[in-house]
């Protein structure tokens, strides 16, 4: 009877304590947790810090082993906030709006390079086109940077040619005196570092010679006339560093104008195209700046006048400066609207050959030979004959041709509600972006646009040239057949025969001549 007894008292501390441990592993609704789990973590806490006196920090160690366990399911700190392109455009802008202590406002006001941007600004606007009153005002506190900077004594607001990741806000100067020489000086020294790379490299390995003579190398223009008569400067953003581009050599305007592709933003990205373009993006652009320039650059006529160098006994030199003429007194506008023959163009005109000047490339250096000289002569004779002029300087628009069936120029007036307060706008079809405006004695040119001529109603790539023929097929070149066995025997005995002749022959001739001396 005690051993049955014993064995229910077991059994009923079994069921109890499996329903304790039930109780015990059933979870809270507040925290998800139970009390079985929490104790163990607890206990496995206890065994592995062993801390004294236990009983005293137990319930602090509850504490820590349940925050242990909390995950905040939204945090309510804040993560510091990143600094947007923006906000570090605005920082660099900054810099624009600061003026410096030394600087004397009476001199600011006396005479400046900058021309007042503002005011080209509001005509513009009116025209209809510009960047807007607050783009044209950090335009022209960087171009007063620029001025400062380089110690230009002329600076002018060219444009804006557009990109696909950044877009070239560009500044036209002149030259100072003695920029040309350093500018050749350290075009020089590049070309002997080239040639110094080159003659180390054939020194290890001389390629073999080869007889192709390469076409003469158009020069380019002499710093500060042609197309290198101004220098630029570019930026992506007004309060960025200006960049000065190099100068124009006329192979990039040759290859300019047999591609079209568009700005990146990126000076020293390459340019891939076909023909292969002789340099980065930064030649690219400044092939371009020069084309636009040579063909959209106008003014009111009469407001540039012919130099008094000119004209001097050189009648058949083309005109490549002129002057402001202090007697002009401006054209009315509805009479500029009206008529092309009242603008005129006042930038040279860019040649086929990538000068706006021709050179003669039929002249001979002096290591070749008279043949070689007088059979160049023969082949360049008609060149000599007819060389390319270009139209002279102050040409009116109404001599310039149409191009796929489209005037060259369209002109119109501001407003015609109030016609005596308008000005006459000029734009380019021939180049979208470029236009200028006339108001009295005031003109402006400037150019907003990809930077693009107009090529019509699609643009077709040149095809590349056809591949070299294969060499001319005869017998000397020809292989043939192997010959039979019989072929080879008749061949063998042929020889044989002709051999055997000719030795007679040559004993006979020495027979006669054994005679003669007898």
């Amino acid at each position: 009877m005690e051993t049955a007894d014993g064995n229910d008292r077991s059994e009923q501390s079994l069921q109890a304590a499996a329903s304790f441990k039930s109780f015990m592993l059933k979870n809270s609704t507040k925290s998800n947790m139970n009390l079985y789990d929490h104790l163990t973590r607890l206990l496995m806490k206890v065994m592995d810090e062993r801390p004294q006196n236990v009983v005293d920090v137990c319930e602090d160690m509850s504490l820590d082993v349940k925050r242990g366990l909390f995950e905040p399911k939204q945090s309510t700190l804040r993560d510091l906030p990143q600094t947007t392109a923006a906000e570090l455009l605005a920082e660099q802008q900054r810099l624009l709006f600061t003026q410096p202590e030394e600087t004397d406002q009476e001199e600011e006001l006396v005479d400046t390079p900058i021309p007042n941007v503002s005011e080209i600004g509001f005509y513009l606007e009116q025209a209809g086109v510009g960047l807007g009153r607050e783009e044209m005002q950090r335009v022209f506190l960087a171009l007063k940077q620029l001025v400062e900077m380089q110690a230009l004594m002329r600076c002018r607001f060219w444009g804006k040619i557009l990109g696909t990741g950044r877009s070239y806000i560009i500044a036209e100067a002149e030259y100072r005196e003695g920029e040309e020489e350093e500018e050749e000086q350290s075009e020089d020294v590049a070309e002997e570092e080239e040639r110094e790379a080159e003659s180390q490299e054939n020194e290890v390995d001389p390629p073999p010679p080869s007889s192709f003579k390469p076409p003469p190398v158009v020069q380019k223009e002499v710093i500060g006339t042609g197309a290198n008569k101004y220098v630029y400067f570019v930026c992506t953003e007004p309060g960025l560093p200006w960049v000065k581009l190099p100068p124009v050599t006329p192979a990039q305007i040759t290859i300019a104008r047999q591609i079209r592709k568009f700005f990146t933003g990126k000076l020293d990205r390459p340019v891939v195209s076909y023909p292969p373009f002789p340099g980065n993006e930064a030649n690219y652009l400044r092939a371009q700046i020069a084309r636009i320039s040579a063909g959209s650059q106008v003014s009111p006529q009469g407001f540039f006048q012919a130099g008094e160098e000119e004209g001097d006994g050189e009648e058949e030199a083309p005109r490549d400066s002129c002057e402001v003429n202090p007697d002009f007194e401006g054209i009315p506008v509805p009479e500029m609207c009206e008529s092309l023959s009242t603008w005129v163009h006042h930038v040279q005109h860019i040649l086929q050959q990538g000068r706006c000047t021709r050179v003669n490339l039929s002249v001979k250096a002096e290591e070749e030979s008279p043949e070689e000289e007088e059979a160049e002569e023969r082949e360049e004779e008609p060149d000599e004959a007819e060389p390319e002029v270009g139209p002279p300087l102050l040409t009116p628009l109404s001599k310039d041709a149409e191009m796929f069936n489209t005037p060259p120029w369209s002109s119109k007036m501001s407003s015609i509600l109030t016609s005596q307060h308008a000005i006459a706008v000029l734009r380019s079809n021939l180049w979208p972006g470029a236009y200028a405006y006339a108001t009295g004695k005031k003109f402006e040119n400037f150019y907003v646009g990809w930077g693009l001529k107009y090529g019509g109603e699609g643009y077709s790539p040149p095809v590349p040239p056809l591949p070299q023929k294969e060499y001319s097929s005869g017998p000397e070149i020809t292989e043939s057949l192997d010959p039979s066995l019989e072929e080879e025997q008749a061949l063998k005995e042929a020889l044989e025969e002709q051999q055997a002749v000719q030795e007679e022959v040559e004993d006979s001739h020495e027979a006669e001549e054994e005679e003669d001396n007898d």
